[in-house]
């Protein structure tokens, strides 16, 4: 219920969620991750980003604390936004996490990775337009910025 909510938010988030053309029900892996990491069958993953309702703030904190302070802090603030990599994404997720979100969103882990690297910079960039995290539900922010 809440992870097709997100999926489908995320989807208009990144511009129809076309991006590869996968066949899985939950969309883009991005919004499978965050689903997962909100408490949406990924309990580990939860915890590991800080559990709530906005798994956003839980996620940057994880990418931050595997080295990629310089690229969440880009994302977040009102610069250019610097690139990650799939194989950086997959370091920084745990095994279980990544695989738990592959498999929501229908795509071998190292897609799941690629794919959330290639989205990620942009969905942060618009969901933190002020250039700090907002509080709330993520579907909540996501519907307030009209994305």
């Amino acid at each position: 219920m809440a992870g097709n909510d997100l999926g489908s938010l995320l989807g208009g988030l990144l511009g129809g969620g076309g991006s590869g053309g996968q066949g899985g029900g939950a969309g883009h892996p991005l919004g499978a991750l965050l689903a997962t990491l909100g408490g949406g069958g990924g309990g580990q993953g939860a915890q590991a980003a800080g559990g709530g309702s906005n798994p956003l703030g839980g996620l940057l904190d994880m990418l931050s604390k595997s080295g990629l302070v310089d690229q969440t802090q880009s994302w977040v603030g009102t610069g250019e936004n610097k690139p990650v990599t799939g194989a950086e994404i997959a370091q920084a997720l745990p095994k279980e996490v990544l695989r738990t979100t592959a498999e929501k969103a229908g795509v071998s882990p190292e897609q799941a990775a690629e794919q959330i690297a290639q989205a990620l910079p942009t969905a942060v960039d618009k969901l933190t337009p002020g250039g700090e995290l907002p509080t709330g539900s993520l579907e909540d922010i996501i519907k307030q910025q009209n994305l």
